[in-house]
């Protein structure tokens, strides 16, 4: 009994805080990845080059830190272009979908991963990242319902008082 209170409250709270199953990256592990960049750039080759970069964006897309996921955006937007093989398209759109989940452009977010599953529909990664996304424009969508419904209610009894006290 205790588990199943336990699980209620737990999903209270990730509906109020967004809980979601996708991987945070801390400042360390970008730190780390922007080094190994750095060191690729000196003399490497360009698959390694690709590789690491590739984890560099990973690693910032998943970043707390909203610069970061703006700057892995960007990176990975301008990779787009030179990307061989639908895998490589699919694992950068991938990120961007990611990207702009973080960044809380869920439209946005939802067309990359709709693209990435043209590539790979049955990529799990993928349909989960769709499903949350969409349980959070819901979510939103019955958030913004809830905020209009007060907003008519207080109104409504503004109303009500000022023509309670008038007579």
């Amino acid at each position: 009994m205790d588990a199943k209170i336990a699980k209620f409250f737990e999903s209270i709270g990730d509906f109020f805080t967004g809980g979601d199953q996708i991987p945070w990256c801390d400042c360390d592990i970008v730190a780390g990845c922007e080094r190994e960049v750095a060191d690729a750039e000196k003399g490497s080759s360009d698959e390694l080059k690709s590789e690491c970069i590739m984890r560099l964006s990973w690693a910032l897309v998943h970043s707390r830190r909203p610069e970061d996921i703006q700057r892995g955006i960007a990176m990975l937007e301008a990779s787009l272009g030179g990307s061989n093989s639908p895998l490589q398209m699919r694992e950068k759109l991938y990120l961007l979908a990611v990207g702009y989940y973080r960044s809380g452009d869920f439209p946005r977010s939802r067309q990359l991963v709709d693209r990435c599953l043209e590539i790979a529909p049955d990529w799990r990664q993928a349909l989960t990242l769709k499903k949350t996304i969409e349980e959070k424009i819901t979510k939103d969508g019955v958030i913004g319902i809830g905020i209009a419904t007060a907003a008519v209610g207080v109104l409504v009894g503004g109303i009500a008082a000022a023509l309670a006290r008038k007579n």
